[in-house]
């Protein structure tokens, strides 16, 4: 009797091993936003479900909806997540080489998880959904990488291997918006190669300096 006893209080996880599994903090958010591109990627937004995420985090699904009244808040949280943290580029000697870090920076991104679940989530919204989307790319995506390019060219000028005058936010939004059309329109991967074709075929002909 004392043995099968022991053997049955060994097999029960006692209080301080179940609170070591407990995922608090941020652990916990990582978990959950984990789960969530999880979903996104592999079943689409219209799977992704606030039950499947919390089982998935071994949460309480209440625990979700107390931080994000919805699962869209909840998927571009887990978006954001999983964006570069800066995007400026220090001062390589050439604007040719500052913008091949940028867009190889940003390559990265759509190759990850987090490039793989906006694909997902972009291709799937509704209408009326759609404004909260483009409202995240803009503010999350295309306003930091503008600035970063933009810093590139800016300092090209005063280098001297780029045209006076060229940096502007059209051009600097030319990169990362090709890179955006192919992740999402094409069927041919974002690539090294095609980093490289970008910036020499495009946006260096767009800033190079006359002669």
């Amino acid at each position: 009797m004392k043995q099968t006893s022991a053997r049955s209080e060994a097999a029960e996880p006692g209080p301080a091993a179940a609170g070591a599994a407990r995922r608090r903090g941020k652990a916990l958010e990582q978990a959950i936003f984990e789960a969530a591109l999880e979903q996104l990627t592999s079943g689409g937004f219209a799977r992704m479900t606030m039950e499947g995420v919390a089982g998935a985090a071994q949460t309480g699904k209440a625990a979700l909806y107390r931080r994000w009244p919805s699962k869209l808040e909840l998927a571009l949280d887990a978006l954001a997540s999983t964006l570069p943290a800066r995007t400026d580029v220090p001062d390589l000697g050439s604007v040719r080489s500052e913008l091949m870090q940028l867009m190889g920076t940003y390559q990265a991104a759509l190759d990850s998880p987090g490039g793989a679940a906006m694909r997902a989530l972009m291709a799937e919204l509704d209408h009326d959904r759609s404004a909260l989307v483009k409202d995240f790319v803009m503010g999350q995506v295309m306003e930091p990488a503008r600035r970063a390019t933009l810093a590139v060219l800016r300092r090209g000028e005063q280098r001297g291997d780029v045209r006076p005058g060229a940096a502007t936010e059209l051009v600097a939004d030319v990169g990362l918006a090709l890179l955006l059309y192919r992740n999402k329109f094409s069927d041919a991967p974002v690539t090294a190669e095609f980093c490289a074709q970008l910036v020499d075929e495009v946006m260096l002909p767009l800033v190079r300096p006359a002669g």
